[in-house]
């Protein structure tokens, strides 16, 4: 196998990729088409067949490469070899990141790798149940919220159709204005991978809902199904100066979109201490730990 073999990834991909993730469902965020399609220009994941698995590496235009653990029913233990053989072959740091705690246990070898964990990149994981319900003390607070925005305001929900595209691109925009995303990296690649994913919208097999205020766009969400009983949220956004409104695209996306699935993953926190706070106040029902695994010298 050779760096040749590698190729960018593209939208003709996605039926290749889905039935690779049908055989093998992922349990990481990072695993569904929609997120690697999404982040493209960002992350530039290269991926090829082989050993009966999927191997991608992600070759990020302000970082070193780096690869994700391989997914699929073949030799993963070779994969995992080729992987680290590649990146190897263009950066002097190798690292296979984002590796689920199962995948350590299974398939890394102690003796050649060592594993450290990731917990900013460890997802969040709820029950579905709770998300919808907010049952209990512990959600008093985010129930209140809610109830106060269904009190104050006259708004409709609406799942995510081709006609509704134009509406959320245009809420996103205005978004990125209020929060100066131009100014700061990490935002500019979210608006750019949000767009992609909804001029893509009917390619893409998420599904995606908005709360409209008076016909217009203020909350939406974009997500998909990540195994047979877990959905993942890749998307969430709300107008801020509208109280309660962020409480309100949870719950009702939630209930309208995934309360047939028994958990739902609401993706990392990236180490940043305001979505740490956030992502906890939800009170998860268990995190799927991450690690960076490197190939001992």
């Amino acid at each position: 196998m050779s760096p040749s073999d590698f190729k960018p990834l593209g939208i003709e991909d996605k039926a290749l990729f889905e039935r690779f993730f049908h055989e093998d469902p992922p349990e990481t965020s990072e695993w569904t088409f929609t997120n690697l399609f999404m982040w493209r220009h960002h992350y530039r994941p290269h991926w090829v067949e082989n050993q009966g698995c999927l191997l991608m590496v992600f070759r990020p235009k302000d970082g070193p490469p780096y690869g994700l653990p391989p997914v699929g029913k073949g030799e993963k233990e070779k994969g995992l070899a080729l992987l680290c053989g590649e990146i190897a072959g263009i950066s002097g740091e190798i690292r296979i990141c984002r590796v689920p705690e199962s995948f350590v246990t299974a398939h890394v070898d102690p003796s050649l790798y060592a594993c450290l964990p990731d917990r900013d990149n460890s997802d969040y994981v709820y029950l579905a149940r709770d998300l919808i319900r907010l049952s209990g003390n512990k959600y008093h607070r985010k129930k209140n919220h809610l109830n106060q925005f269904v009190k104050r305001y006259d708004f409709e929900y609406r799942p995510l159709d081709i006609n509704l595209v134009e509406c959320v691109l245009d809420m996103q925009e205005a978004w990125c204005q209020m929060r100066e995303c131009m100014a700061d990296p990490d935002l500019l690649a979210e608006d750019y991978a949000i767009h992609e994913a909804l001029t893509h919208f009917g390619e893409l097999s998420y599904r995606g809902g908005a709360i409209l205020i008076e016909g217009r766009v203020e909350a939406f969400s974009l997500g998909e199904a990540l195994n047979e009983d877990t959905a993942v949220i890749h998307i969430e956004k709300a107008n801020p100066l509208i109280n309660g409104l962020y409480a309100a695209i949870n719950q009702i996306f939630c209930r309208e979109a995934w309360s047939s699935y028994t958990y739902i993953n609401r993706e990392q926190d990236k180490g940043v201490e305001g979505l740490r706070k956030a992502k906890e106040s939800y009170y998860p029902h268990h995190m799927v730990n991450k690690y960076t695994v490197t190939p001992k010298r």
